[in-house]
């Protein structure tokens, strides 16, 4: 599943998207503003059987199906180790009660699982995806669950959430499907999904005392259920967008044609929370992701990269793939659009929410 190569696309093609993307104000080839993204549809409810669930489908077809589900296990108490008593904060959080631990997060990674699956791959091609793509790290099934599931981790904050007292806990199961071959990288349209998921996901409401060491007992009005992420909370679970770069210029949510000229493609995850020490947008994480360009080269590009070793730039309607790293300038612009307030990390999180 790695994105789109160049090679779909004529030397002159190529040449004429990156000179317009280029041009100060840059052109788009769908006229979108260089932090708009494109169009999309979404719903949530949609698996009876999950405590969540989220469908998310991209103008370009590319759709995924996300399922949350979530099962009671006994708090497993690490050798020697000194039991704490948790008690939930006003944002949900459960904390440490202990004296010598100020507000200590509660919770373990190994709460949280994350699955990912392509619908139309053979029992052979999901081994191979498995073990890494074929060779592609960026494209394997395992690379993504491991991606999605550090975004969501990174915070720290839902593990936390997942405390039943100190003997009992909740265990995450998040199943993803891809249900058709993605047109790009496609990790954001998977966490999107996910993060909508998150948002819609339920859990019985506890009945019996957390506190004391009993067996947990749940309500079984299912329109008792407390959200896990409670609006009233004003938290949001992690969310990873796409960003590239042409020149001095920055895209969000790329196309499949303007990912083939990128110079520089990242990943940002981010949340936010108005219940932080300082509220609002946070960045949690960063990942550069090798351009297609830089992996796959045409027969003409091929010829005019041995040419023309060492150098980058177009010929006379020839567009050859940049080699080199990134600029930090343009890592702290990308960031910068994201976690300003208003900016892109406020966008994607206010559209998600409303569709709820």
């Amino acid at each position: 599943m790695p994105p789109p190569s160049a090679s779909l696309l004529s030397p002159p093609h190529l040449a004429y998207l990156h000179s317009s993307l280029s041009l100060t104000p840059p052109i788009r080839p769908d006229a979108r503003a260089p932090t708009s993204f494109r169009p999309l549809r979404a719903e949530t409810d949609l698996l009876p059987a999950a405590n969540g669930s989220a469908r998310i489908c991209f103008a370009d077809g590319t759709e995924a199906v996300v399922g949350v589900r979530a099962e009671v296990e006994r708090t497993v108490q690490q050798a020697g180790g000194e039991q704490r008593a948790w008690t939930k904060d006003q944002g949900g959080v459960h904390r440490a009660n202990d004296d010598d631990d100020d507000g200590e997060r509660g919770g373990d990674d190994a709460w949280v699982e994350v699955t990912v699956e392509m619908a139309g791959l053979s029992l052979q091609q999901q081994q191979q995806q498995q073990r890494g793509g074929g060779g592609d790290d960026e494209g394997g099934l395992v690379f993504l669950e491991q991606m999605l599931r550090e975004g969501l981790l990174a915070d720290g904050t839902l593990t936390a959430r997942l405390a039943l007292g100190r003997r009992w806990h909740w265990r995450l199961l998040v199943d993803i499907l891809l249900l058709s071959p993605p047109h790009t990288y496609p990790l954001p349209l998977l966490s999107l999904t996910t993060h909508l998921a998150l948002l819609n996901t339920r859990l019985p409401k506890p009945t019996s005392s957390l506190a004391e060491d009993e067996d947990p007992l749940f309500d079984d009005d299912w329109a008792a259920a407390e959200p896990l992420y409670s609006s009233s909370q004003h938290h949001h679970p992690p969310a990873t967008v796409l960003a590239m770069a042409v020149g001095p210029n920055i895209f969000f949510d790329p196309s499949r044609e303007e990912l083939a000229v990128a110079d520089v493609v990242l990943t940002l995850t981010f949340s936010s929370s108005l219940t932080n020490p300082k509220p609002g947008v946070k960045l949690l994480a960063i990942r550069m992701v090798d351009p297609p360009g830089r992996r796959v080269t045409t027969g003409a590009t091929a010829t005019a990269a041995a040419a023309h070793e060492g150098d980058s730039g177009e010929g006379e309607g020839v567009w050859r793939k940049r080699t080199g790293g990134v600029r930090r300038e343009v890592v702290r612009r990308m960031v910068d659009l994201v976690v300003k307030k208003g900016g892109v990390g406020d966008e994607v999180l206010a559209g998600l929410e409303g569709w709820l």
